[in-house]
């Protein structure tokens, strides 16, 4: 299946999606993924040619950030925009480019086209074959998601859902904020995506899902969860490994359930207060100096044969 069209691939720096696929490349985050292949050696037979051992499958290395909320202004951040550069220089000074980088949603703050126009401009400098994105609910404020949509939708399905695959890794972004009342839904058509999407794969096919709210339960009560989950889930269930990566919370929080474990990521953009520690998810206001400490990037690493993903979480520098 097809992957979506990265923000700026037709004249942003690296190969296009479609050549990348043909040197068996991957694509994708302000959270990180790190596939390491091992050393490939020649020797001399006879002193005549060299003779190279196969070549391993190399390490996947991609970046998660999150919730950016471009257009932001408020006491809890008052340089959003400021926080989402230092962001992207820590992706681009990491010491191993990543495959891709995915942006899990709430590029922006209020859908704006000045926002999209910024967060795609910003998002252009990231040294990494390819970008990709979920939205949140902040990127569809009065419209359904239409200028969000036309910003980062090229070659989506539906509402903005994808999938691609990279090196034996079977990645799916979903869309669970366009419909969403008082939890996030995915609704029937992009279920039905998600069951023939996966059909044809073997078990120990590796599965990584792109989200902005949470496939889990996580705090209903403030809509941190998603009302239909478990149908896409049950789609899942007979793989030997499956990762969900998730943003909206704004905290680090893992939780696993069977073969599938959850991970929501950290913001870029301002912190929200624990479940139950406050009336609301407001933007919390934090002592002077402390900001950069609730902020920051993942690093995910996959390593053929582990079925494991490793994640660094990092602060924002």
């Amino acid at each position: 299946m097809s992957a979506p069209r990265p923000p700026g691939a037709a004249d942003g720096p690296g190969m296009s999606r479609r050549q990348l696929t043909r040197h068996a490349s991957w694509f994708g985050a302000a959270v990180g993924l790190t596939v390491v292949g091992g050393e490939v050696t020649r020797h001399v037979v006879g002193g005549s040619s060299a003779t190279a051992s196969p070549a391993p499958i190399p390490d996947i290395r991609f970046v998660q950030v999150s919730d950016s909320h471009l257009g932001f202004t408020g006491k809890a951040n008052p340089d959003v925009t400021g926080s989402f550069e230092r962001a992207i220089n820590q992706v681009n000074a990491l010491p191993n480019r990543p495959d891709f980088v995915v942006h899990t949603g709430d590029l922006t703050h209020l859908s704006t086209p000045a926002q999209f126009d910024q967060v795609k401009q910003m998002m252009s400098g990231l040294r990494t074959p390819a970008v990709y994105t979920v939205p949140g609910e902040h990127d569809s404020v009065d419209d359904g998601g239409r200028a969000y949509r036309a910003a980062f939708g090229a070659g989506t399905r539906g509402e903005g859902w994808y999938s691609f695959d990279l090196r034996g890794v079977h990645f799916i972004g979903l869309v669970n904020t366009f419909t969403l009342e008082a939890l996030g839904h995915l609704g029937a058509d992009q279920i039905d995506f998600v069951r023939k999407d996966v059909a044809g794969l073997s078990a120990d096919t590796p599965i990584v899902v792109f989200s902005h709210i949470p496939l889990f339960a996580m705090y209903p009560k403030w809509g941190w969860g998603t009302d239909d989950a478990a149908a896409v889930l049950n789609h899942l269930r007979r793989f030997s490994s499956v990762t969900c990566l998730n943003g909206h919370v704004h905290q680090l929080f893992t939780r696993r359930e069977g073969n599938v474990t959850f991970h929501s990521a950290t913001t870029t953009a301002y912190p929200l207060p624990r479940p139950g520690q406050a009336p609301a998810p407001t933007p919390q206001t934090l002592p002077a100096g402390m900001l950069a400490g609730a902020l920051g990037i993942r690093e995910v690493t996959y390593h053929p044969g582990n079925p494991s993903l490793a994640l660094t979480d990092s602060r924002l520098a």
